[in-house]
């Protein structure tokens, strides 16, 4: 938590978290706005869960969401009055404080001069003369205006996006490249199974963004509003417009806990956990540790999901960690997916099921959680019938973990770039967008039908890094992504059924079976996720080395 002070009355900050409460209290503040919407990262705690300890702080808080790009006069003038109504001094929070500070720049337009707002808004490390200028000319295309140009944009600096940009140094030295992205953070999102696991501490899968954006690549540290492909401009959050010459869109998913009644009331607490958010994982544990016996409940939405397959390996290693604490014969544990089946890939299946009975795990297919209440500890799913009728079931639980339904981000649903179903719509092959010819998709927000893992995006990253300099001359030849995806199914500490496949489910593994053969679960396997993996996503896959990673070519 950083504070800048706007003015007497109003400071701004990035992120709070639960526990930041005493510290604002001591400094001060009697209110706070939340202008982040929920579910626009895995790090990110809810409103609700901030509001719980403001109030219990003696704070008041209140929700005005912007969503990047979307910022109304209709929204600044609500800003204005919660000040108004507000005991002061406030601190208002967004990702950044960016959109905060954008809310308060646009409600006083016409109080205070440009130059004025300008100047606080610097003072407290904001740019706010994007802003100033859409003000001063009331009506005009926000992509009039180019705030700077770059021969290759990446929006996303996750792992496809880094990646990507790796990739394409590794190919061309000297390219000039931005990647747009507000974190602050780099996750290695495969490693929170582990940690809920209780083999990897929450820390061993975080790493400062600056410190993995490749040398030579520009950061343009801000969220992405929306796109303009006719023009091949990006405008980002504070009305700034970026101009490409060619355009790599990899954002990630959006997880919407909200679409869950009652679940962001109780997230962290009354044994409701998920190794989907980084700060939950750990609670994960601390619930599978706890665990002397009762109802313990995983759940699986619709897809598309990120790692289809971490629903069950949360349920593995905590059914594995309680068979040798001695607890899973008085356990009832129960898998609640939305699917009809256990996994997508028939050839899995087999070594899945004799876990699932040696667990004595109960399995409901076609059901998904609509509501959860934390205080009753009761889990309300809908339940598909044939027909297309559905029901509602009610279930108690001692702990549930869950896994909220995801989607592309609202920018990304929202815009031009975007299928009828609201993801990045691209060639399967090449990953060239099917409409724009200089812009590619990739990772969790593309549209393309294989398992969204790192794993696919450390396959895809090197097609689209070839493909762009393809575009751009400097390629013989385009190469072709095969759907490639991997999904190592943790189903106990120490052994991991390694599923690896391509576009329809073909098996496709990287080992001869005398080796691994991924249909069983194996030592090595587990070896490979633990020990190998992450030091091969940092050190290799993120610095552009393409180990087992060469892009096919097409013909």
């Amino acid at each position: 938590m950083h504070i800048k002070q706007l003015t007497a009355d109003l400071a701004v900050s990035g992120q709070l978290a639960p526990t930041d409460m005493t510290e604002i209290v001591g400094a001060g503040f009697k209110a706070i706005i939340c202008n982040r919407p929920d579910g626009e990262a895995g790090d990110q705690p809810s409103f609700h869960e901030v509001a719980q300890q403001a109030t219990a702080a003696g704070l008041e808080m209140r929700y005005l969401p912007v969503t990047p790009g979307q910022l109304a006069e209709e929204q600044a003038a609500a800003f204005d009055r919660l000040l108004e109504e507000l005991p002061g001094p406030v601190l208002a929070y967004c990702r950044s404080g960016m959109r905060s500070v954008s809310l308060w720049g646009l409600s006083q337009a016409g109080r205070l001069s440009p130059d004025d707002i300008l100047a606080r808004a610097t003072a407290a490390g904001y740019d706010l003369s994007a802003l100033l200028r859409r003000i001063a000319q009331a009506g005009a295309a926000p992509f009039a205006v180019a705030d700077s140009s770059h021969e290759v944009v990446i929006v996303g600096g996750g792992a496809a996006g880094i990646s990507v940009a790796a990739s394409l140094l590794a190919r061309q030295p000297g390219l000039d490249i931005a990647i747009i992205d507000p974190a602050d953070v780099h996750y290695y999102q495969p490693g929170w199974t582990l940690v809920g696991g209780g083999v990897f501490q929450a820390t061993q899968t975080a790493r400062v963004m600056g410190a993995l954006i490749p040398r030579g690549v520009h950061w343009i540290k801000s969220a992405v509003a929306g796109f303009a492909p006719e023009r091949n401009a990006v405008l980002l959050e504070g009305c700034r417009v970026v101009k490409y010459g060619q355009l790599v869109v990899c954002p990630g998913l959006k997880l919407d806990w909200e679409a869950i009644e009652g679940l962001t009331d109780t997230l962290g607490r009354n044994g409701v956990t998920s190794n989907y958010r980084y700060d939950l994982a750990p609670y994960t544990w601390e619930l599978v540790q706890r665990f002397k016996g009762g109802t313990a409940l995983f759940t699986q939405p619709p897809m598309p999901i990120k790692c289809a397959g971490a629903p069950q390996k949360a349920m593995y290693l905590s059914c594995d960690a309680w068979r040798r604490a001695g607890v899973l014969a008085q356990s009832r544990v129960q898998f609640h997916s939305a699917g009809a089946v256990l996994f997508g890939v028939a050839d899995y299946v087999p070594a899945l099921m004799e876990y699932v009975r040696a667990y004595g795990i109960g399995l409901h297919f076609a059901e998904t959680l609509t509501a959860v209440d934390g205080a009753r500890r009761i889990a309300t799913f809908s339940v598909s019938a044939p027909g297309g009728t559905s029901q509602r079931r009610q279930v108690p639980f001692d702990m549930l973990h869950v896994v909220p339904p995801q989607s592309a981000p609202d920018f990304i649903r929202s815009s031009p770039l975007a299928d009828a179903a609201g993801w990045i719509e691209v060639d399967q092959a090449t990953l060239q967008h099917r409409r724009f010819a200089n812009i590619f998709g990739l990772g969790d927000a593309a549209n393309t039908p294989n398992a969204k893992t790192a794993a696919a995006a450390r396959k895809q990253a090197p097609v689209v890094a070839h493909n762009v300099l393809f575009n751009l001359g400097r390629q013989a030849g385009q190469a072709r992504y095969d759907g490639y995806g991997s999904c190592p199914l943790t189903v106990e500490r120490g052994k991991i059924v390694l599923a690896e496949f391509n576009y329809g489910g073909r098996l496709a593994p990287s080992f001869p079976a005398w080796l691994l053969d991924g249909r069983r679960p194996s030592r090595l396997a587990w070896l490979l996720k633990e020990c190998l993996l992450p030091p091969l996503y940092w050190k290799g896959m993120l610095k552009g080395h393409e180990w087992l990673a060469q892009p096919e070519m097409v013909g």
